[in-house]
């Protein structure tokens, strides 16, 4: 089953989507927006990464595909806990000609109203570095919170930076989608 969005669909990984993954793990210009610490990823173990994730029942991760341009960034669940019904959730678009087309607005609806709606999660968390302005307007457009903030959390580009800790309810999801009539 595929999750479709306004324009965009989520997929299911496949290996041929691997090269584009490992592309954007080692993309420095995105690197510096990605909470945590990368290292440069090989083929091997982008493949291992792959096999790993075929039986890892905490979390899902789709492709994002357009009509025009095929597939252009992945979202994730990830720490999926079903007793409390939550996650983690974060997205990466490959490519910086999709990152003001709605294409991560339209990802981060699909994947929500599938959380809610088909999973029956309760709440999804995330994370951002304070200064991001580009998170801060896709979620926020999404329904997101910033439930407090983690000060200089984490070392990156040789200084500690602060750390938005944002989730978002289910409750919000509905009055969103009702106030902004998103998918009628």
């Amino acid at each position: 089953m595929n999750i479709k969005g306004r324009f965009v669909t989520l997929r299911a990984v496949e290996e041929d989507d691997l090269e584009m993954l490992r592309d954007m793990m080692n993309d420095s210009d995105m690197e510096q927006y990605v909470v945590g610490w990368s290292f440069p990823v090989s083929k091997e173990q982008q493949h291992n990464w792959y096999i790993n994730l075929l039986t890892d029942s905490k979390s899902k991760r789709f492709i994002i595909e357009t009509k025009d341009d095929g597939a252009v960034g992945i979202v994730t669940l990830t720490d999926i806990d079903w007793k409390n019904r939550s996650a983690n959730h974060g997205i990466k678009l490959a490519n910086r000609k999709n990152r003001t087309k709605g294409i991560g607005t339209d990802a981060v609806m699909a994947l929500m109203r599938y959380t809610f709606d088909e999973l029956g999660l309760h709440r999804l968390d995330g994370a951002w570095f304070d200064d991001n302005v580009a998170s801060k307007g896709l979620y926020t457009k999404c329904g997101w919170s910033v439930e407090g903030v983690r000060r200089e959390y984490v070392f990156k580009g040789g200084q500690f930076k602060d750390l938005a800790i944002v989730g978002v309810l289910a409750s919000d999801y509905y009055a969103l989608i009702e106030k902004n009539h998103y998918w009628d």
